[in-house]
């Protein structure tokens, strides 16, 4: 306490000497209450909910189950045994009236069940509506009474330095506050998810807090807290959050459509250096310049030629490429977006009606009956695994299906099969046509492992 007294005379006697240097200690006046968050977090943490999955994961069969001699002596061997996976997380009540709740992807991803646990402590079964794993952003549902939602701020007008709150479960401990500011805006390129445009915060984010609310002095959400950066496995003061708006529109097509329905414009785009406004004798500080436009795209239709700078997009500015992929990203197939441009010194406004991923699709069976259950198709180019050059990517699968038997998952990418490159559907059915056994290089979030068909 000597140590504690001494510093806070410290503190006391440089604010008294250098006037509003500091701010640490707001003044308390006899009489008055003394400052506090609790009000605000008494309106909102009700909103905010604890989340616990399980995941039925089926254990190997073991090799003696394929022995004939075995199978002689026991006439119904024992079925592979299943294991629970429990996993901890958050997510915000974001309408209240349909039991709407928002949290991540990576909270609920392969959950054969949800369970959802309010402040009051009352537990509710959580159903799915829907869920984007290149935003991380899932949306369930619950059919509850006496909900409290969160009111919804508009992230765009967020300024470094403004006041933050996090809210969530870490570790699993129950429902947490912390306090910080926002460190910085329109972090991306992290490699974290497909699209990113993160609220940085050092308000303490840890394990357990994924799907849980960042919300401002006015106790509206700014964010849905998503990732950190932690070399020693805990918490060092840069969180990631999901900005609100982001997260509010990508909720809208997962209640339409139960995922994220997003198109293409058919354009290769990169950052307008410094050199290359030099280059255009242009004398702008950031934008987008198109290097390749595709034939019969709809940015061919528009039209759109290589050498037009993309300043905005609808209405918003355009200050990277991967701040263009992040805009273009939350429209849906069928949306027009209003391209601002600048061709030959001149501003053109260019709409475009968003396009459909052309994508080539197989079931599992066709290509080996033991992936039958299985849906895949070739990665798209806004696909995370984009660097392979090719691959085929498990888009759905059926629950207990021979291909969910034989360990693949939604999500799982195929790189090769049988230890040759696969680029496409054709060249997959290609590799296993005849065979009675397939070895497959698969990428799973970020590992990659083999698995034998058989």
């Amino acid at each position: 306490m000597l140590i504690l007294n001494k510093l806070l005379l410290g503190i006391l006697l440089f604010s008294a000497l250098y006037g509003q240097a500091i701010a640490a200690i707001p003044n308390v006046l006899p009489g008055q209450a003394m400052p506090s968050l609790a009000p605000i977090l008494e309106q909102v943490t009700p909103a905010v909910v604890n989340i616990a999955t399980k995941n039925m994961v089926q254990r190997s069969k073991s090799p003696l189950l394929n022995d004939p001699l075995f199978q002689r002596f026991f006439q119904h061997p024992t079925p592979p045994r299943q294991r629970s996976s429990q996993s901890l997380g958050s997510g915000v009540i974001v309408d209240a009236a349909d039991g709407l709740i928002i949290t991540n992807h990576h909270v609920i991803d392969k959950a054969d069940q949800i369970t959802v646990t309010l402040r009051d402590g009352r537990s509710f079964s959580a159903t799915l509506v829907g869920s984007d794993s290149e935003s991380d952003v899932a949306v369930i549902k619950i059919n509850a009474d006496n909900l409290i939602d969160l009111k919804i701020a508009d992230s765009d007008q967020l300024r470094v330095g403004d006041f933050a709150l996090a809210i969530g479960n870490p570790f699993g401990l129950g429902q947490t506050v912390t306090s910080g500011i926002i460190s910085a805006l329109g972090r991306s390129g992290l490699g974290i998810e497909g699209y990113e445009d993160f609220i940085q915060t050092d308000a303490s984010i840890n394990p357990g807090n994924s799907g849980g609310a960042l919300i401002n002095l006015r106790g509206e959400l700014i964010g849905i807290n998503t990732a950190i950066i932690a070399p020693g496995g805990g918490n060092v003061g840069i969180g990631f959050a999901i900005p609100s708006n982001m997260a509010i529109s990508l909720k809208e097509q997962l209640i339409k459509f139960g995922r994220v329905n997003r198109g293409q414009l058919g354009i290769s785009v990169q950052d307008l250096s410094h050199e290359l406004a030099q280059a255009f004798n242009l004398n702008l500080q950031h934008g987008v310049i198109i290097s390749q436009v595709a034939a019969d795209s709809p940015a061919a239709k528009a039209p759109l030629y290589a050498g037009d700078i993309i300043l905005q997009v609808n209405g918003k500015a355009v200050k990277s490429s991967s701040n263009l992929r992040n805009r273009l990203g939350l429209l849906s197939v069928g949306d027009t977006a209003s391209l601002q441009v600048l061709r030959q010194g001149k501003q053109h406004l260019v709409n475009i009606t968003i396009g459909a991923v052309q994508l080539s699709s197989i079931d599992g069976a066709q290509a080996h009956h033991q992936l039958s259950g299985a849906t895949l198709a070739n990665l798209s180019p806004n696909d995370r695994h984009r660097q392979l050059k090719g691959g085929i990517k498990v888009i759905d699968i059926h629950l207990h299906s021979p291909a969910w038997n034989n360990g693949l998952r939604k999500g799982d990418v195929i790189a090769r099969a049988n230890r040759a490159p696969i680029h496409n559907t054709a060249e997959l059915i290609k590799r296993a046509k005849g065979r009675k056994s397939l070895l497959l290089n698969v990428l799973r979030d970020n590992n990659a492992f083999f698995l034998i068909i058989r």
